[in-house]
């Protein structure tokens, strides 16, 4: 099996999922950030194919970047500035050819991933 990476966001504060909010991909190497990916969530609150492909994965250090203060402004979940949360950025690994899939639970105050399946 071959390896890639796929994501979703949840918008927990309204229960439903985050349409339209910008997700950056960039592979980590020492101080050196490589920009992978870019791509804007659907109304199911996921991209529409992988964020990492099989033919572009390799094992590594990675960071995805979820934009999320500009969805929350669009959302009117948070209106005071500076927000709480703006870019939310999850740095994980990828030791082995494998789906990982890292998604984020988000709301204006707080926000939590796992590896899920």
């Amino acid at each position: 099996m071959a390896g890639f990476l796929t994501t979703h966001v949840l918008d927990t504060a309204r229960g439903c999922p985050a349409e339209g909010l910008r997700i950056t991909l960039w592979r980590l190497s020492g101080d050196a950030r490589e920009k992978v990916a870019e791509t804007v969530t659907n109304a199911d609150g996921r991209t529409d194919g992988p964020i990492l492909p099989e033919a572009a994965f390799r094992t590594g250090t990675y960071e995805l970047v979820f934009e999320a203060g500009d969805y929350l402004r669009r959302q009117g979940l948070d209106a005071r500035e500076p927000l709480f949360l703006d870019a939310v950025p999850i740095r994980f690994g990828m030791a082995e050819e494998d789906h990982y899939h890292v998604p984020l639970l988000l709301s204006p105050y707080g926000f939590s991933t796992y590896r899920g399946s």
